[in-house]
């Protein structure tokens, strides 16, 4: 299975080299095709989570830029 990251910018690649890879396919190796999809998802489900971690540090970004702003 594939060794997904935290990195967005990796898996982004990562997924433009899996849907390349079918884009380049005459005849797909369906045993390699499935894979292909499965690697695709876990990529898919790391970058989700990444980006859900990433919108709570901006939320707590704010609060913290509200919470001084309102201090002051």
């Amino acid at each position: 299975m594939a060794n997904t990251s935290d990195n967005l910018k990796d898996n982004l690649k990562k997924l433009s080299a899996i849907s390349d890879w079918f884009d380049q396919q005459q005849e797909i190796d369906v045993e390699e095709g499935i894979n292909k999809v499965k690697e695709a998802g876990e990529l898919i489900k790391a970058s989700k989570a990444r980006l859900v971690a990433i919108e709570n540090q901006f939320e707590e970004i704010k609060k913290e830029i509200t919470a001084e702003i309102e201090g002051e």
